[in-house]
């Protein structure tokens, strides 16, 4: 039995393919459309999707889209009417786009297809909708080693639910309490990302590296601490929420918020895009993180008093701060955490798919202990032709018979401090690259992360830099017990590694702390002292773990900076010659694909 989930229409569209319960193909848009977090109908990725799996759409048993329009669309309907008479220009603006594409989404879908394939029968295929939350959760518990979990689902909002606290047991999912919008932690988080001048469902990661600056000592961020607190947002023991709308404007605005409320509120005028950061953007950053943080895990703590699970799953756009799933891990709520890689919108495509056939079909739930998101890396590979397309491009290639070679060479050329662009099997399904669709560096190199962010990623220099460690290994460097193939949490680095830092650390301007080197991993080492950490599996990431492997070998150091193969502002590489444009107009030196190391 063969199911299609689809997200399309708000962002991140997605496409998730699965044949009895096993999931064999996902992908999102932007990877093929070279439109970062693309919207449309996902046609790109279906079609490269039916011709990898040999899949007819005639096959199919369902299709299954990710949300039910018309619930949202009342809910939408409502949030105006009862904000009237403000908000029309807002109202009128969203009517638009929903009488031309969103209105019609069942009728859009069959004609898409028919696109794609006129002999596509639509009266032979179920067309099926799932609710958002209901998506996430699925996407999240299905694919655990779970026979039952709590889980928790935090977004900015789905039809109603913004929230929701869930139990999972077999093959089915009960949800035992949503919140709804207008409350949302989710949008809270998008709020303080449109003010510190960044995209709104795009960017929010941003915030989260930009906390780290934050000085928590200071007497601003303690009151921007309370401000927010006693204005924003009022957290109950319960778990439960509810932001103070009169400081927001998206229930009746095109914009989250009034600039000049919060300039009142702050005492800080809104960052307009490319603005210099300053200190009390860092301490405003760090402040809603540090409310946001407690939230989550006040929820976390009422989803375990309702469920008594020890294993908690998490998704939704929110379980993509992995420093707040870093947190939950440390203080042991759960014995056993379990993050759905592609948190976000394109994992309600694999979500809707799986609850479909869990519990509209009622199928049997086959549990992998190992890892049935296999490793996240769903998508498409490439062809021997589409690197010979390249040979004919750059002729300057060694290739290597075996993979030994190929890793040993790449190995001491990161050991060389050449930074490399790293392309090889299937394409990763979610926002990581996990060493698939790459740019590898010397996580030693104490000029790295400048380089790599300035020279090849062409992104604000006050973004991290995530490490790829040995799974065995990993304790060694950070405080972690256990592990994070999904490069999903944020832990200390180890005292043992880390440098003296000066006495006026904390005082020290976003520059200064940047530059200061603090520890003997410092590419990846953040200003906080902490890592956001990928560990490698040998089963489960064969040849990136040989990799890691041969520069162990040569450098004693058993891990090395894995950043996702793409500049600022666009999708992570999808196709060999995606890899050859970003490798000829960037500062990267080495570009490997399968088995071929072309020099620059």
């Amino acid at each position: 039995m063969k199911i299609l989930g689809i997200s399309a229409y708000y962002h991140d569209a997605a496409i998730c393919l699965i044949e009895d319960g096993k999931i064999i193909f996902a992908a999102q848009e932007e990877r093929y459309s070279r439109i970062k977090n693309d919207a449309q109908f996902p046609i790109l990725a279906l079609k490269d999707c039916l011709k990898a799996t040999n899949t007819n759409l005639n096959e199919l048993e369902a299709i299954v889209y990710y949300e039910k329009p018309f619930l949202k669309l009342e809910r939408i309907l409502k949030t105006y009417l009862n904000a009237a008479p403000k908000g029309l220009s807002s109202f009128i603006q969203a009517m638009h786009v929903w009488t031309k594409e969103k209105l019609f989404i069942k009728q859009n879908i069959f004609d898409e297809l028919q696109k794609l394939d006129d002999s596509f029968q639509k009266k032979n295929i179920h067309l099926l909708f799932t609710e958002h939350h209901l998506s996430h959760a699925a996407s999240a518990f299905y694919p655990s080693p779970f026979e039952e979990a709590a889980i928790l689902t935090i977004d900015g909002v789905g039809e109603y639910a913004t929230t929701s606290l869930s139990f999972g047991n077999g093959n089915k999912i009960n949800t035992l309490r949503e919140i709804h919008f207008p409350h949302s932690i989710g949008l809270l988080y998008s709020a303080i990302t449109y003010f510190l001048g960044f995209k709104v469902n795009s960017d929010e990661y941003k915030v989260m590296g930009l906390a780290a600056y934050g000085n928590h000592h200071d007497i601003e961020t303690k009151k921007f601490i309370a401000t927010i607190e006693k204005e924003l947002i009022q957290l109950n023991i319960d778990g439960s929420y509810q932001l103070n709308k009169k400081h927001f404007s998206y229930t009746y605005g095109l914009t989250m918020l009034n600039d000049k409320d919060w300039h009142q509120l702050f005492n800080i005028e809104k960052r307009k895009p490319d603005a210099e950061i300053t200190q009390s953007h860092c301490n405003l950053a760090y402040a809603f993180q540090k409310v946001t943080e407690k939230a989550v895990i006040n929820l976390c703590v009422e989803i375990k008093k309702l469920t008594n699970s020890d294993n908690l799953c998490l998704a939704g756009g929110v379980a993509l701060n992995s420093v707040i799933n870093g947190i939950i891990k440390d203080k042991s709520i759960f014995k056993n955490i379990f993050i759905q890689p592609a948190s976000g919108d394109a994992g309600g495509a694999l979500g809707s798919a799986l609850a479909i056939y869990y519990e509209y079909y009622n199928k049997d739930r086959n549990i992998d202990q190992a890892d049935s998101m296999q490793n996240s890396l769903l998508g498409n590979s490439f062809s021997e032709d589409e690197i010979n397309a390249i040979k004919l491009l750059h002729n300057n290639f060694h290739y290597c018979e075996h993979e030994d070679e190929l890793c040993k060479k790449t190995a001491q050329l990161i050991a060389d401090g050449k930074v490399i662009g790293w392309f090889q099997g299937k394409m990763e399904f979610g926002p990581r690259a996990l060493g698939n669709r790459s740019i590898l560096a010397d996580a030693r190199n104490e000029n790295m992360q400048l380089h790599l962010n300035l020279k090849i990623k062409n992104r604000e220099s006050f973004r991290p830099f995530a490490p790829a460690v040995l799974e065995e290994d990993a304790h060694n460097y950070f405080e972690l017990e256990g592990t994070s193939p999904y490069m999903l949490q944020v832990h200390k680095v180890k005292g043992t590694h880390l440098k003296k830092l000066p006495e006026n650390y904390a005082s020290l301007s976003l520059k200064d702390k940047l530059y200061t080197v603090k520890s003997s991993i410092p590419a990846v080492t953040h200003v906080d002292m902490s890592a956001r950490i990928q560990t490698v599996n040998k089963e489960q990431h064969p040849l990136f773990y040989n990799l890691i492997s041969k520069f162990k070998m040569i450098t004693g150091e058993s891990l090395i900076i894995n950043t996702s193969f793409n500049v600022k502002d666009e999708p992570i590489v999808c196709t060999p010659i995606d890899a050859y444009n970003c490798f000829i107009k960037t500062g990267m030196d080495i570009l490997v694909i399968g088995k071929y190391i072309f020099y620059k």
